[in-house]
């Protein structure tokens, strides 16, 4: 079996990667055999992304950053984790911890430990869930023992929880909506090639479908497994925060008639393109987030909505103008490559519109300062 034709667009892997692909491949093949020929794409999807030593989070190549795929916010340098530390540091009581889900290369923890520090919250307990173990092995090298490395949910935690980037990388089910009704977009191996194939949904997944009102055609996904990890989360959170940073809508935008073909998207060398079934495990699989599915997930669970707004809202609310204001603009050495950061996280065209920040929270009584203004909890 093979990936499907590859772009020519894309760069060309070496050889050691695409022996590492390869592997992939026959591991799908021995799973799609033993399922008839056919999986769901949650479950290829989780295959690509997690399967042990052969998944694109659990392969030994660089994911972020210059030398990766992609490029998160706390790759671009210290301004989004500055301003993300000044909420932590309001949300935290004595005694609290942090604890961050899906960690990346630990940037975003060292900034918001110096940060903390800086600004006199320090102290607090930092614990990562990692999922992948070559990535908490690249965050040991870089933060040392300053955080503390969890294999499992605590329950009864009190504190603040940190999601960046973590929901998007969540399988999700892909669905078509047809004239002859909900039908599941699975995976099968036909002339040797990854396919897409269509089988009637059924169970939870064509309940979920159903609560969707769209035209057919209408392809899209659901992230079931999402909203079951926000509800895990929720359970787990006795006091305290889940901030989800993440890009993607609420649901009227999400499934709106304008976004037929649905949000999946594959990074691969800093391209992004459409095609999920290229040399699985060396690129990066994602689907937007729908906000309002999380948010009713949380609140499912007892936990209560604390707002919703842009990131670059966000990030103006938490004081990213006041950081830029302290930089001198005639150290242009210094200064530009600031400048260049905040427009990335800022600005419409990048990173500042798609990308949002939902608050759920337990016992948190004061606003939340990076939900001061332009709150769009009404939109969820």
């Amino acid at each position: 079996m093979h990936a499907a034709a590859q772009n020519a667009a894309l760069p060309e892997p070496g050889p050691e990667a695409l022996d590492a692909s390869r592997r992939m491949l026959d591991a799908l093949g021995a799973e799609l055999a033993s399922h008839g020929n056919w999986i769901s794409f949650a479950r290829f999807m989780e295959c690509a992304l997690y399967a042990p030593g052969l998944g694109y989070y659990a392969g030994g190549a660089a994911k972020l950053g210059g030398a990766g795929d992609f490029v998160t916010a706390p790759e671009l340098g210290r301004l989004f984790g500055r301003c993300l530390a000044r909420q932590v540091a309001d949300l935290l009581q004595p005694g609290d911890a942090i604890l961050e889900f899906g960690a990346g290369s630990g940037a975003l923890a060292q900034t918001l430990l110096d940060e903390l520090e800086r600004l006199g919250a320090g102290g607090h307990a930092y614990c990562i869930l990692e999922p992948s173990a070559e990535l908490a092995d690249r965050q040991r090298a870089r933060l040392g023992g300053r955080p503390r490395w969890l294999d499992r949910l605590p329950q009864g935690f009190r504190g603040v929880m940190l999601a960046n980037e973590v929901l998007d990388a969540m399988p999700v089910h892909a669905l078509a909506w047809t004239e002859a009704g909900v039908r599941e977009r699975g995976v099968c191996v036909n002339e040797g090639q990854l396919v897409w194939n269509e089988r009637p949904a059924g169970g939870a997944i064509l309940a979920a479908a159903r609560e969707i009102d769209v035209a057919p055609r209408y392809e899209s996904e659901i992230g079931l497994a999402g909203q079951a990890w926000v509800g895990a989360a929720a359970r787990a959170l006795e006091r305290g925060a889940l901030l989800i940073i993440d890009y993607g809508f609420p649901a009227h935008e999400y499934y709106h008639p304008q976004r037929a073909g649905g949000t999946l998207m594959c990074h691969y060398r800093h391209r992004a393109h459409a095609d999920p079934f290229y040399l699985p495990g060396l690129q990066d699989i994602t689907a937007h987030v729908d906000f309002s599915a999380l948010a009713a997930a949380g609140q499912g669970a007892g936990l209560e909505l604390l707002g919703y707004t842009s990131q670059a809202a966000f990030l103006v609310n938490c004081g990213i103008t006041e950081l830029l204001e302290a930089s001198d603009p005639a150290d242009v050495r210094r200064h530009a490559p600031l400048a260049a950061e905040a427009n990335r996280l800022l600005s419409p065209a990048e990173m500042g519109e798609l990308f949002k920040v939902l608050a759920l929270g337990r016992g948190i009584d004061a606003p939340l300062r990076g939900m001061a203004q332009l709150d769009r909890a009404h939109r969820l």
